[in-house]
């Protein structure tokens, strides 16, 4: 693709270091080797602090990994939801788990958290951890949404999970791979929801879901690695044309309810689409002074992290829970 001629430094830069903030474990880990799954995958996993294990595997020739925790409050419960939380590109799973801080809600809501690791991408201009969602990522050959899917039964293996009830989010790249996991793996995804992410056009034209699909969207104004009106050259949507497709794939009614909050020095557009098929919704935070960065209430009126799970869980595979 043509486009990758036109990438300036400046958001090669940027979109390289869209993941958020370090961090590394300061745990001694004890190898726990796992039993081989019935499909010849074999993976080892160590403690990586409480409640929480990296697990490693070889998937398709590549040494992938994912961080999981599992709640301590849902040690004896039955059938416990799975959110999967995808960092950015050029981020790692731990940078992420680190800035998104997912573990009082788990322990709270007692749901499971799975961190994922991007593989490394070698591009024309770009380089660094990745999920392949075309784009920028034109070129890769990884296979991220078979990757997913053998984690998922990989944890099914281990764990007592709701398949029902299966969400994805991510930051920026995998807030795109979050939309092309509702695209492609529609039969295990219930729900998903992007913080500066969108969708590629690669994944658009493709996309064939099979269910309706409760989609959340959070995004800045003055994003301008993921810009909210899409990027032409880069084969990224815009925001509304991602809700576009989404609020009529769901059959929502047309016309969105629209709120606003304003608060001193930014305000928050609130947009929903109602009456959707299965009572799934379709709805975005438009965030006014909010650049590529993952929202905290203290910064941003919301807390990304919050809001996430409250709209995922509302849901399973077949729509509203009641």
């Amino acid at each position: 693709m043509i486009f990758l001629k036109k990438i300036s430094f400046l958001l090669i830069f940027t979109l390289v270091s869209c993941g958020g903030g370090g961090g590394g474990s300061s745990d001694s880990p004890t190898s726990i080797p796992n039993p081989p799954i019935s499909t010849g995958i074999i993976e080892s996993c160590v403690q990586y602090g409480a409640n929480t294990k990296k697990c490693t595997l070889t998937h398709k020739t590549l040494e992938r990994s994912y961080i999981i925790y599992v709640p301590e409050s849902g040690a004896s419960e039955i059938n416990m939801p799975v959110l999967f939380a995808l960092h950015g590109y050029g981020s790692t799973a731990e940078n992420h788990k680190n800035y998104t801080y997912y573990e009082p809600l788990a322990e709270t809501n007692k749901f499971i958290v799975v961190y994922p690791q991007g593989s490394y991408f070698q591009g024309t201009f770009t380089s660094g951890n990745h999920w392949n969602v075309g784009s920028w990522t034109a070129g890769s050959t990884v296979d991220d949404v078979d990757f997913i899917d053998e984690v998922i039964g990989l944890i099914n293996k281990k764990e007592s999970i709701d398949q029902n009830r299966i969400y994805s989010s991510g930051m920026s790249n995998g807030g795109f791979m979050s939309y092309h996991l509702a695209c492609n793996l529609s039969s295990k995804i219930a729900a998903i929801a992007s913080v500066t992410g969108s969708m590629s056009a690669e994944t658009l034209e493709d996309c064939s879901p099979s269910h309706p699909t409760p989609v959340l969207q959070i995004h800045g104004t003055l994003d301008t690695t993921v810009k909210f009106d899409g990027d032409s050259t880069l084969n990224m949507e815009s925001i509304d044309n991602v809700l576009s497709y989404w609020s009529t794939y769901n059959s929502c009614d047309p016309t969105p309810t629209l709120t606003v909050i304003d608060y001193p020095e930014f305000s928050i557009d609130s947009k929903k689409y109602n009456n959707c098929l299965n009572n799934v919704s379709v709805e975005l935070y438009k965030i006014s002074s909010m650049a590529h960065t993952w929202p905290y209430k203290n910064n941003y009126g919301i807390s990304a992290t919050e809001e996430v799970w409250n709209f995922v869980s509302q849901f399973d595979i077949d729509g509203k829970i009641n």
